[in-house]
């Protein structure tokens, strides 16, 4: 689950093991009880500060997603997988909305914001990840055709 870390994103670490955390529950990837890799273990595996993973999931915990057993670990709490897929939605629906937003004001057409969702949806990329190169190609806007003036 956390191979997809990518240090090098511009979404910081300590944030991208949030939200992968929560699409986990979301996606029923982690149910409730399931036992988190120790602070150390992931600092270890990921190559980074374990204050990232310890604020990581201290604001999981703060959340209601995680609880701490001293000595035992970190879990997942019971009876949060409903409120989870529902904030997950929420905040997904919203940058979705802003990036139509967004798409519109720069003058792309639907069919153009179709294309890159739905090829988006059959590339199998990191969340954090560069931008793939399939979705590279459709960067290039098609040249306007000039008006015909009548002058």
């Amino acid at each position: 689950m956390f191979e997809n870390i990518d240090i090098h994103s511009s979404v910081p670490v300590y944030e991208q093991i949030e939200n992968h955390v929560q699409f986990g529950i979301a996606s029923a990837q982690l149910k409730p009880g399931d036992r988190l890799p120790t602070v150390r273990e992931l600092s270890e595996r990921l190559g980074v500060n374990p204050n990232t993973i310890a604020k990581s999931y201290r604001d999981l915990e703060v959340m209601g997603l995680l609880t701490a057993r001293r000595g035992m670990g970190v879990f997942v709490r019971r009876d949060i997988e409903e409120s989870c897929r529902e904030n997950c939605r929420r905040r997904i629906i919203s940058r979705l909305h802003e990036a139509v937003q967004e798409a519109k004001a720069a003058g792309m057409l639907p069919k153009e914001v179709k294309e890159v969702v739905d090829k988006s949806f059959t590339l199998e990329s990191h969340v954090y990840g560069e931008l793939p190169e399939a979705l590279k190609g459709l960067i290039k806007t098609p040249t306007p055709k000039p008006s015909k003036s009548s002058s």
